[in-house]
């Protein structure tokens, strides 16, 4: 039988083709007398553990009973929450290193806890965060409660945004939770829970003890993350959080400015103090609009950046 050319290339063609579909279905066993390399599991993926908890822990100087198999699953899951939500987390610990001082020295002003700074990051991870319900600032604060309290609250001021007040906001709320529950965890989980549902509970429940009632899930995370996120940001590398001195934020330099007279352009005002609307609006994020018109005899302070506190300064490293 006579083959042209062409009908050779394309029996040599059909040939390879077969060749190859029964290499990918049969193997290519025998192709190779060398046996496969062995593969450890562990080096294609992280390490993921159950990291363990303290055997005992104490938040605003009040153990939390760790004995009871409930109290330690639930510290449990706000901490593996906590470890494993990665970038939020890191987050968290940049900018406690900023805020904290801060936050510090009010809380010690006011003789509220310490621990009391933690609560800021289960509420607002230390950002000026607005929730879905209105509630703003590293606080949480709606916009009601803050001004029964006498915080002014409008589209020109918001104090809800301004660190310092809030933190004063919930200091006088934790002062009178704690004298009305004798205990300070109560008066955190108040915070969150409001005490009316908080009355609500201990009557319904005949029990006086956060960690003995059953209350709803958010207000009952809330302190477990609270202590969550206390082991996290005082140890970051115990819980996998590889950080240097020089990865978290430092703090902001400046020095503030009394004004009680109205301010028509804060671009010129900024220019004013050789900064720009930039950067006094993040030292400054209560001030909501490009100007200011005061609330007769009251005073603002503004904080101004101090020379160079934008610059980065650069790390040396040796040769």
């Amino acid at each position: 039988m006579n083959l042209n050319r062409q009908t050779i290339l394309t029996l040599s063609a059909i040939t390879a083709t077969a060749l190859l579909i029964l290499l990918f279905v049969f193997g290519f066993k025998g192709l190779s007398t060398a046996p496969p390399p062995e593969k450890n599991l562990s080096d294609t993926l992280y390490s993921i553990q159950s990291y363990k908890i303290p055997d005992e822990m104490v938040f605003a100087g009040e153990k939390l009973p760790l004995e009871n198999f409930d109290t330690r699953e639930s510290l449990e899951r706000e901490l593996l929450t906590s470890a494993y939500r990665h970038s939020s987390t890191i987050l968290i610990i940049k900018r406690a290193h900023r805020y904290l001082p801060l936050i510090e020295k009010i809380l010690k002003e006011n003789d509220i806890p310490d621990d009391f700074k933690y609560l800021v990051a289960a509420e607002s991870e230390y950002s000026n965060m607005v929730s879905p319900v209105g509630a703003t600032g590293f606080w949480q604060i709606m916009a009601g409660a803050g001004k029964e309290q006498g915080m002014e609250i409008n589209t020109i001021v918001d104090e809800r945004y301004h660190v310092e007040k809030s933190t004063q906001f919930a200091c006088d709320y934790f002062r009178k939770s704690y004298n009305k529950y004798g205990n300070w965890t109560l008066a955190a989980a108040s915070y969150n829970g409001g005490r009316g549902r908080i009355d609500e509970q201990i009557k319904t429940q005949n029990q006086n003890d956060y960690y003995d009632l059953l209350l709803a899930e958010e207000t009952a995370r809330y302190i477990f993350r609270a202590v969550a996120y206390k082991l996290v940001i005082t140890d970051p590398k115990a819980y996998g959080f590889d950080l240097d001195e020089e990865d978290l934020y430092p703090e902001l330099d400046y020095y503030e400015v009394k004004v009680d007279t109205a301010i028509t352009d804060f671009s010129s005002f900024a220019s004013h103090f050789g900064t720009n609307y930039k950067m006094l609006k993040f030292l400054n994020p209560w001030l909501r609009k490009p100007y200011l018109t005061p609330k007769a005899n009251k005073a603002y302070w503004i904080k101004i950046p101090a020379e160079g506190m934008r610059k980065i300064e650069k790390t040396e490293t040796g040769n």
